[in-house]
Order: structure tokens, then C-alpha cells, then sequence
């Protein structure tokens, strides 16, 4: 910064200074602003809920699971049924848990297979001689 040798030039950079302090004054205002509406309980979940949704791959990971969980159930009930054996009963879940990873493992593979098997049935068929 320069010396300053007159009163003029004195009361000139006092303005300055002024208006320097006046709007980082008002910059600050304003990142406080932001800062206590970023952290408000609402906003954090609105925000960590955003990021996990619009992450594709744990979405995936949770519907391939959500399906093998829900695969692995219906097989363990209807290889159960009504039974009261104690065997029958850890057999079931041991093919449970099978049958929930396997699925939860190759749910685009399972897809895949799926699509390829509707396709067959109830996709159009062509003409061959």
C-alpha cells in the first residue's frame, strides 16, 4: 500500500476500507445464512436422501437385495409349509440364505434370463417356412 501524505488522501482510503468492511460484512451475512440453512435436521436428511437416490449403483444393490430377501423367504415358506420338524425348519433357512444371496449376487444376470424368457413367450413371433 502506497503512503499517504494528505488528509484527503487520508479520509479516501478510510472510505475505501469502509466500503471493503461493508460488503465482506454483508458476504459473511450471507454465508451464515447459507451455513444454518445447510445444517438444519430437514435439509441434512432432504440432502443425504438426494445422494442416496441418485446413486444408481446402491439403488441396484438394494432392489437385488430386496429381491433376494423376498425370494429367500417365499422359498423357505413353501419348502416349510406347516412342519414343526426342527430339521425341516434349518434346512429352510440354510436355503434361505442360499437362494437370498445367489439372488441378491446375479439379480442382472436374473433379469436378463427374465427378459429373455418373456420375450420367448409373449414377444412377436416371426414367420419362418
Amino acid at each position: 500500500m502506497q503512503q499517504i501524505s494528505t488528509v484527503a488522501g487520508l479520509k479516501n482510503a478510510i472510505q475505501l476500507l469502509e466500503v471493503e468492511q461493508d460488503i465482506k460484512g454483508q458476504q459473511l451475512k450471507e454465508q451464515l445464512v447459507l451455513t444454518y440453512e445447510s445444517l438444519r435436521p430437514v435439509n441434512i436428511v432432504r440432502n443425504t436422501l438426494k445422494e442416496i437416490f441418485s446413486s444408481s449403483s446402491l439403488v441396484d444393490n438394494l432392489s437385488g437385495n430386496a429381491v433376494g430377501m423376498t425370494s429367500g423367504f417365499l422359498i423357505r415358506k413353501l419348502f416349510i409349509g406347516k412342519s414343526g420338524n426342527i430339521f425341516k425348519k434349518l434346512l429352510g433357512s440354510v436355503l434361505q440364505f442360499g437362494i437370498s444371496r445367489v439372488i441378491a449376487e446375479n439379480t442382472e444376470l436374473i433379469k436378463s434370463v427374465g427378459h429373455k424368457l418373456l420375450q420367448y413367450f409373449f414377444g412377436e413371433k416371426s414367420e419362418s417356412l
